[in-house]
């Protein structure tokens, strides 16, 4: 086999796990925390239910970029990000960024600290929900963008 068409499968699939994660824990893990735990409770409640899905967004971010690092370097893709033609190229790169800044870095070092301690859990786990929807909009657009610039759309 190929190793792009690999690098591909790779990517392609590691970005659905991921991204894929994240909008069925947006749109229907917090919603059902927030229909079936008390304001106090809600934020531990995610944590118990998350910390079984968080190694298995550390996987798929890691193959993602992995394998994405690969394509670019590979192809030798790297004039892509000077030219805006190709803004998706850097959606896709900034959405992987900052899901590793917050998946290696502040998750372990000082999120789960924080929230585990929290004073004020309901305020949050809000305030962690509204993140998650903004993340996934964002993550969303990148995807949409990423798919159809491949593809010759834009």
């Amino acid at each position: 086999m190929d190793d792009f068409a690999l690098a591909r499968i790779i990517h392609v699939v590691a970005v659905l796990m991921w991204i894929g994660g994240v909008a069925f824990v947006t749109s229907v893990v917090m919603p059902s925390i927030r229909r079936t735990y008390p304001p106090a409770e809600r934020l531990s409640a995610f944590h118990a239910i998350e910390s079984g899905f968080a190694w298995q967004a550390r996987i798929w971010v890691l193959l993602a970029g992995a394998s994405g690092f690969w394509m670019v370097w590979r192809t030798d893709l790297w004039s892509r990000f000077v030219n805006l033609h190709f803004w998706w190229m850097w959606a896709m790169l900034l959405v992987w960024l900052l899901f590793a800044v917050m998946l290696f870095a502040l998750e372990p070092l000082f999120l789960h600290k924080r929230m585990a301690a929290s004073p004020q859990p309901q305020q949050d786990f809000q305030r962690m929900e509204r993140m998650h929807r903004i993340l996934l909009a964002v993550s969303t657009i990148a995807t949409i963008g990423a798919v159809g610039g491949s593809h010759g759309l834009w």
